[in-house]
């Protein structure tokens, strides 16, 4: 099968493994250019903690929104005079593996509070696009149930999957 859209492209692409399923939260690690080594989750928020901080320190994609705060005077100093150097490569990133799912997920706008982009499932090279951070959230747990089964034993629909048609 021709992996069409294995590929970072963006300098905040940055690769997802899920190892487990820990009551009902994604375990695994976020793989980045600019680390050589992953930074470890144990459920959604962490691992969306720590992509957000990614874009803040790369700067890209810009939010549209900026961060309030209500202390006087004091204002957090930007990422912007830290050195940003790739440390690895595009192949390198697409060489690791996550027990249940590999994503590639390639952020494209911070806007309205929320991120729009694409994510790519390795395992099944499949590509959607994403308009929230909660449709990102929810395409990645579908994609690594695994007792996701109904009544009458067959597997429920993924998102990344076709719907079908007819009867």
């Amino acid at each position: 099968m021709e992996k069409s859209q294995w590929y970072v492209g963006a300098p905040n692409g940055v690769v997802l493994c899920v190892d487990r399923m820990k009551e009902g939260h994604p375990c695994g690690r976020l793989y980045h250019s600019y680390s050589r080594e992953a930074l470890p989750f144990s459920n959604m928020d962490e691992m969306l903690f720590g992509m957000e901080q990614l874009y803040d320190f790369l700067r890209f994609p810009y939010p549209a929104t900026n961060t309030r705060t209500f202390t006087a005077g004091r204002q957090e100093k930007t990422a912007s005079g830290k050195e940003r150097t790739k440390l690895m490569k595009d192949r390198e990133l697409l060489g690791v593996q996550g027990d249940l799912g590999t994503f590639i997920v390639r952020v494209q706008h911070r806007q309205n509070s929320s991120w729009q982009g694409r994510i790519t499932w390795m395992e099944e090279d499949r590509t959607l696009c994403f308009r929230s951070i909660w449709e990102m959230v929810k395409l990645i747990a579908s994609a690594v149930e695994t007792a996701g089964k109904d009544e009458d034993g067959e597997k429920e629909p993924s998102w990344f999957e076709e719907p079908k048609v007819g009867p």
